[in-house]
């Protein structure tokens, strides 16, 4: 077969003998097509290269295609539009986008988008652009439009040409999450007019593209029922699939988000009317949400989680990682058996082992039920998730443990068995392997001493449940190499999870952060305030759930063993709110047993259980209400503000942005305030440092400023200038 000789700059054009114009891009300096300034002038002259060559008829169709192995198009540079501050300027850009693109839907010949490994953003508005979309059958094939979750729209044509090509229905479950579609569900919905084998993709693409060229091959559209019909064509429909649409936008972001906002708008206003008047909505939409403090903080959360992917910090950057091809599980618990489901997904073999039949097997069952959940979800295959349920095993002996790369300890939170479990295990494994514990509260260093080669042990601290939750942290010991910390960090990227190093210490980081603001809101309790003011106020902050509704769901034995550890390794300033106290007594579980705060049924959480103030008796005043969200929001932000800062101080973090980027990902902290030390930024540490001063006057020493915090007001530094890393 003919194919296009790859190019020195990009994108390039190029005819072939059978007059099929090749537009590829392959951007030699990136891994990844990006589409700059820079690029997008080049695309500029290339489109009218290509009109030029259809105008003359030396070409019956026009192919875009990447000269990347497994990449179509990243999308536009997160960069330029972080830098773009000024909305007159920022709309100029977006037009300018705007008419490539247009210019690409009005060539005069067939076009083809050939997209085989991730199409995103701009990339999958080129593929909208053109007339046909034929995708490769590859897993790493994958479209969307992200763009919402950097706090913008789509507005190079996708707000538009999406919802008129798939129905308003299928658009708009791709616009307002962001989430990428892999090809068969492209072509379900009529994204793609053809899947085919990516083994011959560029020969079965060259082949569709003559056929369009011809005649000879006419795409079928996949039908929509009646009902769908109806619904994405008629203008009541699309009134009340928009309304709904808005309700639920506003339910699973408190409103916090602009952009799902915008974009049901300019459907709203535009999707019946004509491509142009949709193209300027787009554009004047784009240009707002560009210059928000939303969109600035997203993409500042976006560099952190790309910053992750390629930086564990080490002190020896020389260390490299291990590959892990194969690893045990101590403990087949639900923990154990979510730990093993995770890395068998990623291709990992595995062995879990415990000291009870019935545990091994409830843990294999758990495992095959995360499974299951994963194929109710599209994101798997019956087969292929047949074929990584084998990847896993278990048993009593200690079958499999010598030729592991890595072993995970997840037995019961208790310090003489970890010990004893790590000292045996280290008898049965390689020289090289590493090992590892989950404990959530328990020291790195203190299990350490059971080991005879302590720089091969580190913690790798999952949070519940593990299939959704995206944080391990990596818990670095005094006596931990860099290989270790290294292997550990690369296995949690390959199992799609998102690491961040710290030192041994009291709850490492998420927790011994959570610990003050949980425990604040007890001490809120006792104050008067009811649960509903609490956990309101804290969801008004942007919190996916209120600090009392998060202990039900912790478990309150849980929370209350986590609280008592934390003040006994902290002292008085962590001292157990009395409110917290009385409900541990009072048997009360949280979600798991029922009741906690609140009531719950079939494991639906059914509203504020009001016979808790009773049960919590003398803790909590007879007279309740009346305290104002500012007031709620001061006293548990403040706490985790003036906590990260002792955590920076003694160095169990290094980074701001590694407390930014675990709170984000371990507890949900809103992405739209770009991470609590990005927060306390915007109020400069000078300000942070009087609300927490007038806290401590009021409330005690439980409030003592942080030394960090005073030295930063003093110096007028901001957290981020002092620990940029």
């Amino acid at each position: 077969m003919e194919t296009p000789t790859l190019p020195t700059t990009t994108p390039a054009f190029e005819v072939d003998t059978r007059g099929i114009g090749w537009i590829t891009f392959d951007d030699p300096e990136r891994k990844l097509n990006v589409l700059t300034e820079e690029v997008m002038r080049r695309l500029a002259d290339v489109v009218g290269q290509a009109a030029e060559a259809a105008r003359r008829g030396r070409v019956k169709v026009i192919v875009v295609r990447s000269g990347k192995p497994d990449s179509f198009i990243a999308g536009a540079d997160v960069d330029a539009i972080a830098a773009l501050e000024d909305p007159m300027e920022a709309q100029e850009a977006v037009r300018r986008g705007q008419e490539v693109y247009s210019r690409i839907a009005s060539l005069p010949v067939p076009t083809v988008a050939a997209v085989h490994g991730v199409c995103v953003g701009g990339g999958t508005e080129l593929a909208l652009a053109c007339r046909h979309r034929v995708l490769s059958d590859s897993r790493k094939t994958r479209v969307g439009l992200p763009e919402v979750q950097l706090g913008i729209l789509p507005a190079w044509g996708g707000t538009t040409r999406l919802p008129r090509l798939v129905g308003l229905q299928a658009a708009l479950d791709m616009l307002l999450t962001g989430r990428l579609v892999e090809a068969p569900e492209a072509r379900r919905i009529g994204f793609a007019d053809d899947v085919v084998p990516a083994e011959i993709f560029l020969e079965t693409v060259a082949d569709v593209a003559l056929g369009l060229a011809t005649g000879a091959a006419v795409p079928s559209r996949p039908r929509r029922g009646a009902v769908t019909r109806f619904m994405d064509e008629n203008p009541l429909g699309r009134r009340v699939v928009l309304a709904a649409a808005r309700a639920r936008v506003r339910r699973s972001t408190g409103g916090h988000y602009p952009a799902p906002f915008r974009i049901l708008e300019v459907l709203r206003d535009h999707l019946g009317g004509t491509v142009e008047a949709s193209l300027d909505a787009e554009a004047g939409a784009a240009a707002e949400l560009i210059v928000s403090p939303e969109c600035k903080n997203l993409i500042h959360v976006f560099h952190l989680r790309e910053a992750a992917k390629k930086d564990p910090a080490l002190a020896d950057p020389s260390a490299r990682a291990m590959p892990v091809d194969s690893m045990a599980v101590l403990g087949a618990g639900v923990m154990g058996g979510a730990i093993a489901q995770l890395a068998a997904s990623g291709g990992v073999r595995v062995r879990m082992k415990d000291i009870r039949h019935d545990a091994v097997t409830g843990g294999l069952r758990h495992a095959r039920e995360l499974f299951d959940k994963a194929v109710g979800r599209h994101r798997l295959s019956r087969r292929e998730a047949a074929q990584r349920m084998e990847l896993i095993g278990g048993g009593l002996d200690w079958t499999g443990f010598a030729a592991a790369d890595l072993v995970v300890e997840a037995v019961v939170e208790r310090m003489d068995v970890k010990r004893a479990v790590l000292a045996e295990t280290e008898s049965k494994v390689s020289a090289s392997c590493v090992l590892a514990t989950n404990t959530s509260s328990l020291s790195v260093d203190a299990m350490a001493d059971a080991l005879r080669a302590p720089g091969r042990f580190c913690g790798m601290h999952f949070f519940n449940p593990v299939d959704r939750m995206p944080l391990v942290e990596v818990v670095r010991g005094a006596r931990t190499s860099d290989g270790t910390v290294a292997t550990v960090y690369a296995l949690a990227l390959t199992l799609d999870k998102v690491p961040v190093v710290v030192r041994d210490g009291p709850g490492f980081l998420v927790n011994r952060i959570l610990g003050p603001y949980l425990n604040e809101a007890g001490y809120l309790l006792g104050d008067g305030a009811t649960v509903q003011e609490i956990d309101a106020g804290a969801k008004a902050f942007g919190m996916p759930m209120g600090p009392l509704r998060l202990i039900d769901e912790v478990g309150i034995d849980v929370s209350t063993h986590a609280g008592a550890s934390l003040h006994e390794a902290l002292g008085e300033r962590l001292a157990p709110a009395p409110a917290l106290v009385a409900l541990a007594a009072t048997g009360r579980l949280g979600r798991k047993g029922g009741r906690g705060f609140y009531i719950y049924e079939k494991d639906k959480e059914k509203g504020v259980d009001q016979t808790v103030y009773a049960d919590l008796g003398a803790s909590v005043p007879a007279t309740r209400g009346g305290v104002d969200q500012l007031r709620v929001r001061r006293r548990l932000v403040g706490q985790m503000i003036n906590e990260a800062a002792r955590l920076l101080e003694e160095g169990v973090v290094q980074r701001a942005a590694d407390v930014d980027l675990a709170m984000i990902m371990g507890t949900g902290f809103p992405p739209f305030r770009g991470g609590l030390l990005r927060f306390a930024d915007s109020l400069h540490p000078r300000g942070v440092l009087d609300r927490i001063e007038a806290l401590h006057e009021q409330y005690g020493p439980r409030f003592a400023p942080a030394p960090l915090i005073e030295e930063l007001a003093r110096t007028d530094r901001l957290f981020y200038d002092a620990f940029g890393g």
